[in-house]
């Protein structure tokens, strides 16, 4: 009786072929010229592509809202996120809507805390004006090209960005002086 199974080498080791590209991926490829690094993910239903070049994010989208096999015709949100103890330090996600194919996508980029630029989307999007002054107002980030990039929802006089996970907790008045605070009477 013997001890020792078959030697590996007498069978031919198959490689697996790799996964076929996801048909996004292919897609803004070769519809926008210079751009790689780009990974899709689908999850429960949505689609998250990760844009590594934050600089070409309006590449991006202007491609997925021209292009007849795409028509991301609506930006339905901009968000922030402030991921404090690492870098890129701030991560914004734009969801996209395609009336036509009643589909959804989500593209994140990641934007380095320093230096925080971002292009707008307003060439795009007149509707992303206040969604951008929003994380403008929120977080600091800024977008380069915006027509009207002042805050939105604090008082002029409110230093920081309140949503930063190092704005100061605490005692800070956000009522301008004098303002009625008991509104609901």
């Amino acid at each position: 009786m013997s001890d020792s199974a078959p030697a590996a080498a007498d069978t031919p080791a198959e490689s697996p072929e790799p996964p076929p590209e996801h048909p996004l991926v292919v897609a803004l490829r070769e519809g926008v010229t210079g751009l790689s690094g780009v990974t899709v993910t689908e999850s429960r239903g949505m689609t998250l592509a990760h844009i590594p070049d934050a600089g070409r994010i309006v590449d991006v989208c202007r491609f997925l809202k021209t292009d007849g096999d795409w028509e991301f015709v609506m930006l339905i949100d901009i968000v922030a996120v402030d991921h404090r103890d690492s870098e890129p330090r701030f991560g914004l996600t734009y969801t996209l809507h395609s009336i036509s194919k009643n589909q959804r996508i989500f593209l994140k980029i990641r934007v380095p805390g320093g230096a925080a630029v971002v292009p707008t989307m307003t060439t795009l999007w007149s509707g992303a004006n206040w969604m951008e002054r929003e994380v403008f107002d929120m977080f600091g980030v800024r977008f380069a090209g915006h027509p009207d990039l002042r805050k939105i929802l604090t008082p002029d006089d409110l230093e920081g960005h309140p949503l930063r996970k190092d704005f100061p907790l605490g005692n800070v008045d956000v009522w301008p002086e004098g303002a009625d605070t008991n509104v609901a009477r």
